[in-house]
């Protein structure tokens, strides 16, 4: 399992997934705004997304977990 964490402070604008979703590594997961530029977040490695964390239009810090890889 991996934990997709917040690479900076910013604000979630976009979720590119589902709970049961697969995805592959580098597969955009989340779009982020940070310092006025949107950024994806993706999967550090393939697997199953088992849970999200991350809600459109919430702030998040460096660190938070916003998607469960199983």
């Amino acid at each position: 399992m991996a934990d997709i964490t917040m690479p900076m402070n910013g604000k979630v604008i976009d979720l590119k997934v589902a709970v049961g979703d697969s995805v592959s590594e580098d597969d955009e997961l989340v779009i982020i705004e940070a310092m006025k530029m949107e950024l994806p977040v993706v999967a550090t490695e393939g697997g199953t997304v088992k849970e999200i964390k991350a809600k459109v239009g919430d702030s998040y810090q460096v660190g938070d977990v916003l998607v469960v890889l199983g």
